[in-house]
């Protein structure tokens, strides 16, 4: 099992502020359809579409009042605009009429609007809410596994986020994972990680097995 303690610490070093890319101000229902806009998308795109999006309809009752069409052309540089209007509607419809216009405060009723799952309500709870949960995002996944706290080769995310809720302190979560995001950007890619030079590499499975390779093959 990895050092959690010194692999906590060198990230908490590395990224002493630890803070969702997706820039939403601390307003949940923004920060909802920012991370609903994500998915197969960069952050940084959502974030320039975010601002003539927000400018338009500043909250869930304009979004759920919103032209369907205009809201399509609005968000389409971020990739299926389609379903992703359509759920970004229907979920600020839902917001106003069963929620009084607030994003819900539990797992439940998140998972209950159109185009939210663990991922994204993990990230509204803990970004805005102050809520223990792990974003098992593709980042979190793949350095996780590289690690060694899972085999690497799964790809489960709810697997992922029972196995690190049980192993991540609770009020070090929201953290840690925002911190995954960035050590994956930096050092941990999907294709061409830096075990080389990488600053967790003593402590990672995957790193360790690579230094042996590189010293067997000379």
């Amino acid at each position: 099992m990895p050092d959690t303690e010194k692999i906590s610490e060198i990230l908490r070093k590395l990224y002493p502020d630890a803070l969702c890319s997706l820039e939403h101000g601390g307003d949940p229902w923004r920060l909802l359809i920012q991370a609903r806009l994500s998915a197969q998308c960069t952050d940084e795109r959502v974030n320039i579409v975010s601002v003539p999006l927000f400018a338009r309809y500043p909250d869930a009752r304009s979004m759920a009042d919103s032209d369907i069409s205009e809201l399509e052309d609005i968000i389409r540089p971020c990739g299926l605009y389609r379903t992703k209007a359509a759920s970004c509607r229907e979920m600020s419809r839902i917001i106003c009429e069963r929620h009084g216009g607030k994003v819900p405060r539990t797992m439940d009723e998140l998972l209950a609007l159109p185009g939210v799952g663990r991922k994204i309500a993990n990230l509204v709870l803990g970004d805005v809410y102050g809520m223990p949960g792990i974003v098992a995002d593709t980042h979190c996944i793949r350095i996780n596994g590289r690690l060694g706290y899972y085999p690497e080769e799964m790809k489960d995310p709810l697997k992922t986020e029972m196995i690190l809720d049980g192993i991540i302190p609770k009020e070090e979560q929201a953290d840690y994972c925002h911190r995954m995001v960035l050590f994956g950007r930096e050092w941990c890619m999907a294709r061409r990680p830096r075990c080389s030079e990488c600053p967790l590499r003593e402590l990672c499975a995957r790193g360790r097995n690579t230094e042996e390779e590189r010293k067997r093959n000379g």
